[in-house]
């Protein structure tokens, strides 16, 4: 988003009334928690898929260390 698009919309912002803002913030706030949560459940079936391919590293730490050395 262009900084002036951005700045246009803080203006329209100021121009609602608290409660309005208020009502924005709250679903601003939701919208936001959705989409991590969304996010993370990609993460996690991302995860998930690596560990059933074999695509996961598993072991000690002196074993990942000896393997980052090899």
């Amino acid at each position: 988003m262009q900084t002036s698009t951005f700045d246009s919309i803080l203006d329209e912002i100021e121009t609602l009334s608290i409660d309005e803002q208020t009502a924005l913030l709250v679903i601003m706030h939701r919208r936001l928690s959705d989409r991590s949560r969304t996010e993370i459940a990609a993460n996690i079936a991302q995860g998930k898929q690596d560990y059933q391919s074999g695509k996961v590293f598993r072991g000690t730490v002196n074993e990942a260390i000896a393997e980052l050395n090899s």
